[in-house]
């Protein structure tokens, strides 16, 4: 069978083949492709002939390739051209390059990796056959829109920056795409056959959208780093707590920095280290013109709750980085307030990390009462209102000092929670599971 790949990114092999910067974000798809080949080599009569496209620069020309695995096979690759950058328009001008893959691949399944952009809508459009189109789902941008500005003052949701100005990337703007762009997603899985998900969440929106496309769960693999190495309370910093990242509203660090003096009180040694992009102002005039509305937000709540010191933003991580991030803090924490199945909290239960999380979205398909400190969350379109705020920054607080009182009881269940993540993120029972339902859509027409 013959299976195109619409993925988000340029995978790093073929960055590495074209000379160009490697994209570490979701690595995961490597080893998928992996295991693809994998498959191939032990089973020549079910091979999969992979074919693999990803957006390019808008100016660039289109881009035709291959990479050669052996003298027997090869994997084509395509660049499409789309402005990424925008992901909120839907660019018609797409759908010429897409004709042109399916054209030249001739695929008798195409695979869309999630619905973030609208390359996706693109692809299931160009391609016209739903019963033997695959859409994974990631997180859900329509859904997501609800709960962006994640109980932020009026005062900040109306703020502008010379930044948000320049950009016009403001707060309400940032919303406002996020909706634009659960036009695309809505579309895109109205017009699908199949749809792969993790998460009752994600199964509750993709079928309220389209009743009619078949549902395959199919757990997602981490990134290669993550299946070794373990985390231990004897070789962790005491009280310290991390957050893979917090640069926009629905990842909640502000509701981290609201719950920090609270925590404080009971262990005045707590530190939280914050990875991902920079948001607050570097020192240079360069870098204060450059701060966001949500940045000035931040730095206002760490002046108010004194928490200088306290807060320690570690930048951008590789896997390797990240995964030391990971062994060196006490807890992760995933304070977000709209989440399907954030592989951050994947990658922290199968090291054996102990979590605090809000149960929101599909968390609680990932983890289990008692495989984590779990408070409760947002069900339903965030209130404005800064009662709202205070009352969930206030179970945070509780969580993170429930866990840091009771030692032996995280350790326990972080150790159920690696258990769990074992056998829901097996590389290989899930490499299985995706060429099931590809043999399942051939018998499609």
């Amino acid at each position: 069978m013959r299976v195109l790949w619409i993925c988000n990114i340029m995978l790093p092999r073929i960055a590495e083949k074209l000379g160009q910067e490697v994209n570490n974000k979701e690595g995961w798809l490597t080893g998928l492709m992996d295991a693809v080949l994998a498959h191939n080599a032990s089973d020549k009569e079910h091979a999969v002939q992979l074919g693999i496209a990803f957006p390019i620069a808008k100016e660039q020309d289109f881009l035709q390739d291959a990479l050669v695995i052996n003298e027997d096979y090869d994997v084509p690759f395509y660049g499409f051209r789309e402005n990424v950058l925008s992901a909120d328009q839907y660019d018609v001008s797409m759908e010429a390059d897409m004709t042109r893959i399916l054209a030249h691949f001739k695929p008798d399944i195409v695979h869309c990796f999630g619905t973030e952009y609208p390359h996706t809508l693109a692809a299931i459009k160009c391609f016209g056959r739903p019963q033997r189109t695959l859409v994974g789902i990631q997180g859900l941008c329509r859904v997501y829109a609800t709960g962006y500005m994640a109980s932020l003052p009026k005062r900040v949701q109306n703020s502008v920056t010379f930044r948000d100005l320049i950009k016009k990337d403001s707060l309400k703007k940032q919303k406002q795409k996020y909706e634009d762009r659960g036009q695309w997603e809505l579309a895109a899985v109205q017009g699908t056959g199949h749809v792969t998900g993790r998460t009752h969440w994600d199964k509750f929106w993709t079928g309220k959208w389209n009743p009619n496309a078949a549902y395959h769960v199919m757990q997602e693999t981490l990134r290669k780093e993550f299946y070794s190495g373990k985390w231990s309370l004897d070789t962790c910093e005491p009280h310290s707590l991390f957050l893979s990242q917090g640069d926009y509203p629905i990842k909640g660090l502000h509701y981290m920095l609201q719950a920090m003096p609270r925590i404080l009180e009971e262990f005045p040694d707590t530190k939280v280290y914050v990875a991902g992009n920079g948001i607050l102002r570097s020192k240079n005039i360069i870098g204060r013109l450059k701060i966001s509305s949500y940045g000035i937000y931040l730095e206002k709540l760490i002046r108010d709750y004194k928490l200088e010191g306290k807060i320690v933003f570690l930048g951008k991580l590789n896997a390797q980085q990240m995964k030391e991030a990971y062994l060196k803090s006490q807890a992760f924490v995933c304070p977000s307030t709209m989440e399907n199945s954030p592989n951050s909290l994947g990658e922290a239960m199968i090291l054996g990390v102990p979590v605090v999380t809000t149960d929101i979205g599909g968390i609680t398909s990932m983890i289990g009462p008692d495989e984590g400190a779990i408070y409760e969350g947002f069900r339903v379109e965030l209130s404005d209102e800064p009662g709202q705020f205070e009352l969930i920054s206030s179970r945070l607080a509780e969580a993170v000092i429930y866990s840091f009182q009771n030692p032996v009881e995280a350790c326990a269940k972080a150790e159920k929670a690696r258990a769990h993540a074992n056998k829901t993120h097996n590389g290989d029972v899930n490499n299985k599971r995706l060429l099931e339902i590809y043999q399942t859509m051939m018998l499609c027409e």
